[in-house]
Protein backbone atom coordinates (compact mmCIF):
# COMPACT_ATOMS: atom_id res chain seq x y z
CA UNK A 1 0.00 0.00 0.00
CA UNK A 2 2.66 2.51 1.20
CA UNK A 3 4.55 1.80 -2.48
CA UNK A 4 1.95 2.67 -3.94
CA UNK A 5 1.32 6.01 -2.50
CA UNK A 6 4.73 6.60 -3.11
CA UNK A 7 4.67 5.59 -7.01
CA UNK A 8 1.39 8.06 -7.23
CA UNK A 9 3.00 10.99 -5.59
CA UNK A 10 6.19 10.64 -7.77
CA UNK A 11 3.69 10.23 -11.10
CA UNK A 12 2.32 13.53 -9.61
CA UNK A 13 5.18 15.35 -9.23
CA UNK A 14 6.80 14.53 -12.32
CA UNK A 15 3.46 15.44 -14.21
CA UNK A 16 3.39 18.51 -12.10
CA UNK A 17 7.40 19.26 -12.81
CA UNK A 18 6.07 19.12 -16.88
CA UNK A 19 3.71 21.77 -16.73
CA UNK A 20 5.44 23.88 -14.42
CA UNK A 21 8.14 23.85 -17.04
CA UNK A 22 5.94 23.84 -19.79
CA UNK A 23 3.97 26.92 -18.37
CA UNK A 24 8.13 28.16 -17.95
CA UNK A 25 9.01 27.97 -21.19
CA UNK A 26 5.82 29.14 -22.92
CA UNK A 27 6.41 32.63 -20.72
CA UNK A 28 9.78 32.93 -21.76
CA UNK A 29 8.97 32.80 -25.49
CA UNK A 30 10.25 36.33 -25.82
CA UNK A 31 14.01 34.29 -25.78
CA UNK A 32 13.07 32.87 -29.23
CA UNK A 33 14.82 35.89 -30.58
CA UNK A 34 18.34 36.07 -31.09
CA UNK A 35 18.84 40.03 -31.44
CA UNK A 36 17.84 42.69 -29.22
CA UNK A 37 18.84 46.17 -29.95
CA UNK A 38 18.54 49.05 -28.04
CA UNK A 39 19.78 52.59 -28.06
CA UNK A 40 22.57 54.20 -25.93
CA UNK A 41 21.36 55.14 -22.54
CA UNK A 42 17.74 53.93 -22.84
CA UNK A 43 16.52 50.83 -21.51
CA UNK A 44 14.85 47.62 -22.56
CA UNK A 45 11.86 45.89 -20.58
CA UNK A 46 11.09 42.11 -21.06
CA UNK A 47 7.50 41.68 -20.30
CA UNK A 48 7.47 37.94 -18.60
CA UNK A 49 7.62 36.67 -15.02
CA UNK A 50 9.64 34.11 -15.44
CA UNK A 51 11.39 32.54 -12.06
CA UNK A 52 13.80 30.68 -11.38
CA UNK A 53 15.64 32.28 -14.66
CA UNK A 54 19.99 32.38 -14.66
CA UNK A 55 22.22 34.46 -17.04
CA UNK A 56 25.23 35.02 -17.99
CA UNK A 57 27.37 37.05 -20.60
CA UNK A 58 30.19 37.17 -22.64
CA UNK A 59 31.15 40.70 -21.39
CA UNK A 60 29.99 43.39 -18.59
CA UNK A 61 30.77 46.61 -19.90
CA UNK A 62 27.95 46.89 -22.48
CA UNK A 63 24.70 46.54 -20.74
CA UNK A 64 22.96 46.06 -17.31
CA UNK A 65 20.81 43.92 -16.38
CA UNK A 66 18.49 44.05 -13.43
CA UNK A 67 20.90 47.26 -12.54
CA UNK A 68 23.84 44.53 -11.97
CA UNK A 69 26.56 44.07 -14.26
CA UNK A 70 26.51 40.46 -16.07
CA UNK A 71 29.28 37.91 -14.70
CA UNK A 72 30.85 35.16 -16.93
CA UNK A 73 29.27 32.47 -14.47
CA UNK A 74 25.45 31.88 -14.57
CA UNK A 75 24.01 33.52 -11.84
CA UNK A 76 20.39 34.21 -10.63
CA UNK A 77 18.26 36.97 -11.81
CA UNK A 78 14.66 37.89 -10.59
CA UNK A 79 11.25 39.24 -12.69
CA UNK A 80 11.03 42.04 -13.85
CA UNK A 81 13.68 41.91 -16.15
CA UNK A 82 15.44 44.95 -17.31
CA UNK A 83 18.43 45.66 -19.67
CA UNK A 84 20.32 49.37 -19.48
CA UNK A 85 22.47 50.09 -22.04
CA UNK A 86 25.56 51.60 -20.96
CA UNK A 87 28.31 51.67 -24.15
CA UNK A 88 27.67 51.27 -27.83
CA UNK A 89 28.47 47.44 -28.56
CA UNK A 90 27.62 43.91 -28.42
CA UNK A 91 27.03 41.18 -25.65
CA UNK A 92 26.10 37.72 -26.12
CA UNK A 93 23.80 36.55 -23.36
CA UNK A 94 22.88 32.96 -22.41
CA UNK A 95 19.87 32.08 -20.51
CA UNK A 96 18.78 28.94 -18.37
CA UNK A 97 15.73 27.59 -16.66
CA UNK A 98 16.87 26.54 -12.73
CA UNK A 99 21.08 27.11 -14.03
CA UNK A 100 20.55 23.72 -15.83
CA UNK A 101 18.19 24.06 -18.58
CA UNK A 102 19.32 25.60 -21.70
CA UNK A 103 16.96 28.33 -23.13
CA UNK A 104 18.49 30.71 -25.61
CA UNK A 105 21.58 32.58 -26.70
CA UNK A 106 20.70 36.39 -27.51
CA UNK A 107 23.05 38.88 -28.76
CA UNK A 108 21.79 42.77 -27.38
CA UNK A 109 23.53 45.45 -29.80
CA UNK A 110 23.89 48.68 -28.33
CA UNK A 111 23.36 51.58 -31.25
CA UNK A 112 24.27 55.21 -31.11
CA UNK A 113 20.69 56.73 -31.73
CA UNK A 114 19.38 57.99 -35.59
CA UNK A 115 18.20 61.28 -36.37
CA UNK A 116 15.72 61.69 -39.86
CA UNK A 117 14.26 64.47 -41.51
CA UNK A 118 10.92 62.63 -41.57
CA UNK A 119 9.45 62.93 -45.61
CA UNK A 120 5.56 63.24 -46.24
CA UNK A 121 6.04 64.82 -49.55
CA UNK A 122 4.53 63.94 -52.67
CA UNK A 123 7.18 63.12 -55.40
CA UNK A 124 6.91 61.65 -58.70
CA UNK A 125 9.00 58.35 -59.38
CA UNK A 126 10.76 57.69 -62.87
CA UNK A 127 12.41 54.13 -62.93
CA UNK A 128 14.72 52.98 -65.91
CA UNK A 129 14.63 49.01 -66.09
CA UNK A 130 18.14 47.03 -66.75
CA UNK A 131 17.23 46.14 -70.58
CA UNK A 132 13.74 45.80 -71.56
CA UNK A 133 11.07 43.87 -69.77
CA UNK A 134 8.70 41.38 -71.49
CA UNK A 135 4.96 42.43 -70.57
CA UNK A 136 3.19 40.29 -73.14
CA UNK A 137 3.41 38.63 -76.21
CA UNK A 138 2.87 39.74 -80.03
CA UNK A 139 1.07 37.12 -82.36
CA UNK A 140 0.72 37.70 -86.02
CA UNK A 141 -0.08 35.10 -89.17
CA UNK A 142 2.36 32.63 -90.83
CA UNK A 143 1.71 29.96 -93.15
CA UNK A 144 -2.17 30.11 -92.10
CA UNK A 145 -1.35 30.00 -87.95
CA UNK A 146 -1.24 32.46 -85.26
CA UNK A 147 2.30 32.70 -83.43
CA UNK A 148 4.70 34.47 -81.36
CA UNK A 149 8.44 33.02 -82.31
CA UNK A 150 9.65 34.21 -78.90
CA UNK A 151 6.79 32.84 -76.73
CA UNK A 152 8.02 29.04 -79.18
CA UNK A 153 10.87 30.05 -78.20
CA UNK A 154 10.93 29.68 -74.40
CA UNK A 155 10.51 33.54 -73.50
CA UNK A 156 8.14 34.39 -70.33
CA UNK A 157 6.67 37.20 -69.78
CA UNK A 158 8.34 39.26 -66.93
CA UNK A 159 11.86 38.55 -68.39
CA UNK A 160 14.44 41.33 -68.94
CA UNK A 161 15.88 41.55 -71.86
CA UNK A 162 19.82 42.44 -71.24
CA UNK A 163 21.45 41.73 -74.70
CA UNK A 164 20.46 41.38 -78.38
CA UNK A 165 23.31 39.15 -80.63
CA UNK A 166 25.77 40.12 -77.96
CA UNK A 167 24.72 43.62 -77.82
CA UNK A 168 23.34 45.72 -74.60
CA UNK A 169 19.99 46.94 -74.91
CA UNK A 170 19.23 49.96 -72.93
CA UNK A 171 15.92 50.45 -74.19
CA UNK A 172 12.93 50.09 -76.24
CA UNK A 173 14.38 51.69 -79.55
CA UNK A 174 17.67 50.56 -78.77
CA UNK A 175 16.26 47.19 -78.84
CA UNK A 176 13.78 47.45 -82.03
CA UNK A 177 17.27 49.09 -83.92
CA UNK A 178 19.02 45.67 -83.23
CA UNK A 179 15.85 43.32 -83.81
CA UNK A 180 15.44 45.43 -87.41
CA UNK A 181 19.24 44.91 -87.91
CA UNK A 182 19.03 40.79 -87.41
CA UNK A 183 16.22 41.22 -90.13
CA UNK A 184 15.52 37.24 -90.77
CA UNK A 185 18.36 35.93 -89.31
CA UNK A 186 18.19 33.95 -85.41
CA UNK A 187 18.16 36.20 -82.61
CA UNK A 188 20.00 35.35 -79.33
CA UNK A 189 18.60 36.85 -76.75
CA UNK A 190 20.04 37.59 -73.07
CA UNK A 191 17.54 37.24 -70.79
CA UNK A 192 17.64 37.91 -66.99
CA UNK A 193 14.38 35.62 -65.44
CA UNK A 194 14.36 35.71 -61.22
CA UNK A 195 18.43 36.67 -61.18
CA UNK A 196 19.69 34.30 -63.29
CA UNK A 197 20.73 34.83 -66.57
CA UNK A 198 19.65 32.73 -70.01
CA UNK A 199 20.41 32.29 -72.95
CA UNK A 200 17.62 31.67 -75.77
CA UNK A 201 17.60 31.80 -79.90
CA UNK A 202 14.35 32.89 -81.37
CA UNK A 203 13.97 32.34 -84.89
CA UNK A 204 11.81 35.53 -86.79
CA UNK A 205 9.30 35.16 -88.83
CA UNK A 206 7.73 36.97 -91.75
CA UNK A 207 4.62 39.33 -90.41
CA UNK A 208 2.66 39.81 -94.06
CA UNK A 209 0.64 42.61 -92.15
CA UNK A 210 4.01 44.78 -90.66
CA UNK A 211 5.55 43.24 -93.73
CA UNK A 212 8.61 42.71 -91.96
CA UNK A 213 10.12 40.24 -89.71
CA UNK A 214 9.24 40.28 -86.05
CA UNK A 215 9.76 38.25 -82.98
CA UNK A 216 6.67 38.71 -81.18
CA UNK A 217 6.89 40.55 -78.42
CA UNK A 218 5.54 43.67 -76.25
CA UNK A 219 7.85 45.44 -74.42
CA UNK A 220 8.72 48.09 -71.90
CA UNK A 221 11.72 50.12 -70.66
CA UNK A 222 10.83 52.23 -67.73
CA UNK A 223 8.15 53.32 -65.54
CA UNK A 224 6.18 56.17 -63.65
CA UNK A 225 4.07 56.93 -61.01
CA UNK A 226 3.54 59.14 -57.64
CA UNK A 227 4.12 57.83 -54.49
CA UNK A 228 5.60 59.84 -51.14
CA UNK A 229 8.76 60.39 -49.49
CA UNK A 230 9.93 58.03 -45.90
CA UNK A 231 12.57 60.09 -44.56
CA UNK A 232 15.90 61.94 -45.57
CA UNK A 233 18.88 62.12 -43.44
CA UNK A 234 20.65 64.98 -44.25
CA UNK A 235 24.48 63.73 -42.57
CA UNK A 236 24.49 61.16 -45.68
CA UNK A 237 22.07 63.05 -48.12
CA UNK A 238 20.08 59.36 -48.29
CA UNK A 239 16.29 59.47 -48.92
CA UNK A 240 14.01 56.26 -48.33
CA UNK A 241 10.34 56.56 -50.38
CA UNK A 242 7.67 54.03 -50.50
CA UNK A 243 8.34 51.20 -48.12
CA UNK A 244 7.85 48.52 -50.66
CA UNK A 245 8.91 47.39 -53.83
CA UNK A 246 7.78 48.62 -57.31
CA UNK A 247 6.23 46.13 -58.99
CA UNK A 248 5.74 45.90 -63.07
CA UNK A 249 1.92 46.68 -63.61
CA UNK A 250 1.70 43.67 -66.55
CA UNK A 251 3.88 41.29 -65.07
CA UNK A 252 3.80 41.72 -61.30
CA UNK A 253 7.46 41.38 -60.87
CA UNK A 254 10.15 43.77 -58.96
CA UNK A 255 11.44 46.17 -61.93
CA UNK A 256 15.23 45.15 -62.08
CA UNK A 257 16.39 49.24 -62.12
CA UNK A 258 19.81 50.75 -63.86
CA UNK A 259 18.23 54.00 -62.59
CA UNK A 260 15.75 56.20 -61.97
CA UNK A 261 15.03 59.72 -60.15
CA UNK A 262 12.24 61.35 -58.18
CA UNK A 263 10.62 65.04 -58.36
CA UNK A 264 8.36 66.55 -56.70
CA UNK A 265 4.70 66.11 -57.35
CA UNK A 266 2.04 68.38 -57.04
CA UNK A 267 -1.58 66.51 -56.25
CA UNK A 268 -4.29 68.05 -58.08
CA UNK A 269 -6.73 65.06 -57.96
CA UNK A 270 -7.52 62.72 -55.74
CA UNK A 271 -10.04 59.49 -56.46
CA UNK A 272 -11.44 58.64 -52.70
CA UNK A 273 -10.85 54.71 -51.86
CA UNK A 274 -14.04 52.96 -51.42
CA UNK A 275 -14.57 49.17 -50.23
CA UNK A 276 -12.86 46.87 -52.80
CA UNK A 277 -11.91 49.95 -55.00
CA UNK A 278 -8.58 51.46 -53.66
CA UNK A 279 -8.69 54.99 -54.27
CA UNK A 280 -5.63 56.90 -55.76
CA UNK A 281 -3.53 60.45 -55.88
CA UNK A 282 -3.39 61.89 -59.13
CA UNK A 283 -0.55 64.01 -59.55
CA UNK A 284 1.83 66.41 -61.76
CA UNK A 285 5.62 66.15 -61.99
CA UNK A 286 7.45 69.57 -60.53
CA UNK A 287 11.29 69.02 -62.26
CA UNK A 288 13.01 71.20 -60.66
CA UNK A 289 16.31 71.51 -59.86
CA UNK A 290 16.16 72.30 -55.85
CA UNK A 291 14.71 68.90 -54.87
CA UNK A 292 15.58 66.06 -57.47
CA UNK A 293 16.63 63.01 -56.31
CA UNK A 294 18.72 60.25 -57.77
CA UNK A 295 17.26 56.06 -57.46
CA UNK A 296 19.91 53.34 -56.94
CA UNK A 297 17.89 50.68 -55.63
CA UNK A 298 14.40 49.09 -55.84
CA UNK A 299 13.96 47.03 -53.00
CA UNK A 300 11.49 44.96 -50.88
CA UNK A 301 11.75 48.05 -48.45
CA UNK A 302 11.35 50.29 -50.99
CA UNK A 303 13.08 52.37 -53.17
CA UNK A 304 16.34 54.21 -52.19
CA UNK A 305 18.73 56.49 -53.52
CA UNK A 306 20.25 60.62 -52.63
CA UNK A 307 18.91 63.78 -52.54
CA UNK A 308 21.74 66.78 -53.25
CA UNK A 309 19.23 69.36 -52.33
CA UNK A 310 16.58 68.81 -49.80
CA UNK A 311 13.66 71.59 -49.01
CA UNK A 312 12.83 71.14 -45.42
CA UNK A 313 9.58 73.73 -46.12
CA UNK A 314 5.34 72.97 -46.18
CA UNK A 315 6.30 70.33 -43.17
CA UNK A 316 5.24 69.97 -39.63
CA UNK A 317 8.43 68.16 -38.71
CA UNK A 318 11.00 70.33 -40.62
CA UNK A 319 14.16 68.92 -38.58
CA UNK A 320 15.37 65.82 -37.75
CA UNK A 321 14.02 63.50 -35.18
CA UNK A 322 14.64 60.32 -33.46
CA UNK A 323 13.70 57.29 -35.10
CA UNK A 324 12.27 54.63 -33.76
CA UNK A 325 13.90 50.64 -33.00
CA UNK A 326 11.33 47.99 -34.06
CA UNK A 327 10.93 47.47 -30.46
CA UNK A 328 10.06 50.46 -29.18
CA UNK A 329 6.79 51.02 -31.26
CA UNK A 330 3.61 50.89 -29.30
CA UNK A 331 -0.24 49.90 -30.18
CA UNK A 332 -1.73 53.60 -30.25
CA UNK A 333 -2.26 56.72 -31.08
CA UNK A 334 0.14 57.65 -33.93
CA UNK A 335 0.01 60.02 -36.71
CA UNK A 336 0.86 60.42 -40.27
CA UNK A 337 2.42 62.71 -42.83
CA UNK A 338 1.05 63.63 -46.49
CA UNK A 339 0.00 65.10 -48.87
CA UNK A 340 -3.91 65.35 -49.92
CA UNK A 341 -3.50 68.77 -52.15
CA UNK A 342 -1.39 70.92 -54.12
CA UNK A 343 2.38 70.21 -52.01
CA UNK A 344 1.46 71.15 -48.69
CA UNK A 345 2.62 68.35 -45.77
CA UNK A 346 -0.47 67.29 -43.22
CA UNK A 347 -0.48 65.12 -40.45
CA UNK A 348 -3.38 62.80 -40.14
CA UNK A 349 -4.51 60.79 -36.87
CA UNK A 350 -4.04 57.55 -37.11
CA UNK A 351 -4.41 54.01 -34.24
CA UNK A 352 -1.36 51.26 -34.69
CA UNK A 353 -3.71 48.17 -33.96
CA UNK A 354 -1.04 45.46 -34.48
CA UNK A 355 2.64 45.19 -34.30
CA UNK A 356 4.64 42.12 -35.44
CA UNK A 357 7.53 41.27 -33.28
CA UNK A 358 10.39 41.29 -35.71
CA UNK A 359 14.00 41.00 -34.84
CA UNK A 360 14.66 40.79 -38.69
CA UNK A 361 14.10 42.56 -41.87
CA UNK A 362 10.46 41.87 -42.66
CA UNK A 363 7.39 44.09 -44.25
CA UNK A 364 3.95 44.42 -43.06
CA UNK A 365 5.21 44.87 -39.51
CA UNK A 366 2.95 47.52 -38.55
CA UNK A 367 -1.76 47.14 -38.98
CA UNK A 368 -2.71 50.46 -38.71
CA UNK A 369 -6.00 52.39 -39.01
CA UNK A 370 -6.67 56.11 -40.47
CA UNK A 371 -9.16 57.40 -37.58
CA UNK A 372 -8.87 61.26 -38.60
CA UNK A 373 -12.57 62.64 -40.12
CA UNK A 374 -10.60 65.02 -41.98
CA UNK A 375 -8.42 62.56 -44.06
CA UNK A 376 -11.21 59.82 -44.00
CA UNK A 377 -13.61 62.52 -45.54
CA UNK A 378 -11.12 63.58 -48.18
CA UNK A 379 -9.49 60.38 -48.91
CA UNK A 380 -11.81 57.72 -47.69
CA UNK A 381 -8.71 56.47 -45.96
CA UNK A 382 -5.07 54.89 -47.77
CA UNK A 383 -5.32 55.44 -51.46
CA UNK A 384 -2.56 54.81 -53.82
CA UNK A 385 0.12 57.04 -53.90
CA UNK A 386 0.13 57.39 -50.24
CA UNK A 387 2.64 54.38 -49.95
CA UNK A 388 5.86 55.82 -48.09
CA UNK A 389 4.08 58.06 -45.64
CA UNK A 390 5.74 58.18 -42.50
CA UNK A 391 4.65 56.96 -39.08
CA UNK A 392 5.31 59.16 -35.98
CA UNK A 393 4.50 58.28 -32.50
CA UNK A 394 5.95 59.50 -29.47
CA UNK A 395 8.11 62.36 -30.99
CA UNK A 396 9.67 59.50 -32.90
CA UNK A 397 10.15 58.33 -36.53
CA UNK A 398 8.45 54.64 -36.34
CA UNK A 399 7.23 53.44 -39.98
CA UNK A 400 6.12 53.92 -42.94
CA UNK A 401 2.72 53.42 -45.09
CA UNK A 402 2.99 50.51 -47.34
CA UNK A 403 -0.36 48.37 -48.49
CA UNK A 404 -4.14 49.50 -48.01
CA UNK A 405 -6.56 46.75 -47.03
CA UNK A 406 -9.14 46.69 -50.38
CA UNK A 407 -11.80 45.68 -48.79
CA UNK A 408 -11.53 48.23 -45.59
CA UNK A 409 -9.27 50.95 -47.45
CA UNK A 410 -9.42 52.70 -43.39
CA UNK A 411 -6.35 49.97 -42.72
CA UNK A 412 -3.49 49.01 -43.99
CA UNK A 413 -0.17 47.76 -43.37
CA UNK A 414 3.51 49.65 -42.56
CA UNK A 415 6.82 48.78 -42.39
CA UNK A 416 9.31 49.15 -39.44
CA UNK A 417 11.75 52.74 -40.47
CA UNK A 418 14.34 50.37 -38.76
CA UNK A 419 14.50 48.59 -41.90
CA UNK A 420 14.39 51.08 -44.48
CA UNK A 421 16.96 52.85 -42.84
CA UNK A 422 18.77 49.60 -42.80
CA UNK A 423 18.08 48.77 -45.78
CA UNK A 424 19.49 52.88 -46.72
CA UNK A 425 22.88 52.15 -44.95
CA UNK A 426 23.51 49.31 -46.39
CA UNK A 427 23.29 50.03 -49.84
CA UNK A 428 25.01 53.60 -49.34
CA UNK A 429 28.13 51.51 -48.21
CA UNK A 430 28.26 48.78 -50.83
Amino acid sequence: MKSRILRYLSIFFIIFFCLVTSVFLWQAQILSTDQVRIYKGESYYVNMRLPFLYVKGDRDDIILLNGCQLSPELSRVRPPYSMQALELGEVKLEFSLFGKIPLRQITVNVLPEVYLVPGGHSIGIKLHSRGVAVVGFYYFEEGGRNISPAREAGVLIGDTIVAINGEDVSNVNRAAELLEKAGGSPVKLLLSRDGKMIELTVYPAFSSIDRSYRIGLYIRDSAAGVGTLSFYNPETKRFGALGHVILDTDTNKPIDIKGGTIVKAKIIDIKPAQRGQPGEKTGIFMEHDDFKGVIDKNTPFGIFGHIEQFQYENSPYPEPIPMALAGQVELGPAEILTVVEGDKIASYNVEIEKLTYQTRPSDKGIVLRVVDEELLRLTGGIVQGMSGSPIIQNGRLVGAITHVFVNDPTRGYGVFMEWMHQEAEILANN
